[in-house]
């Protein structure tokens, strides 16, 4: 059993984290802490001057009400946002506050490979990673 486990969430049409979410709570210990956390890329330089002024915080207090809504049900459950290239930044968080376990999902829609992410995080990580197909 895990003490603390990261679950990413990918905001993706159609993507419902609520399997991540039971098998997270399967691999949880007692008092285990389960964070759900979002990667939000930098937007390109050409792209960013016709983006609204402000629109990144609104978006990431968006992000993290959702998050929050959606840990509600947990135990105990930490949720953030940050930014980034998400494998990286995952690996990054992941080792920052002591994770012990990700449950991940690949979101590749071809039954043959597992998605980038994934498999940057299922190669790179310091501690288990349980991979959701």
């Amino acid at each position: 059993m895990y003490a603390r486990i990261l679950v990413p969430v990918a905001y993706e049409p159609g993507y419902d984290i609520s399997r991540e979410l039971q098998i997270a709570r399967a691999l949880s210990a007692q008092d285990a802490v389960i964070l759900l956390v979002h990667v939000m890329e930098k937007v390109p330089f050409y792209a960013i001057n016709y983006m609204p002024e402000g629109w990144r915080d609104e978006l990431q207090d968006a992000i993290r009400d959702d998050l929050a809504r959606q840990a509600a049900s947990l135990d105990q459950a930490h949720v953030a946002v940050i930014e980034g290239d998400p494998g990286a930044a995952l690996l990054d968080h992941a080792q920052a506050e002591g994770v012990d376990c990700i449950v991940l999902a690949s979101h590749r829609s071809d039954r043959a490979l597992v998605g980038s992410t994934a498999t940057r995080v299922a190669r790179h990580a310091t501690c288990a990673v349980h991979l959701l197909r």
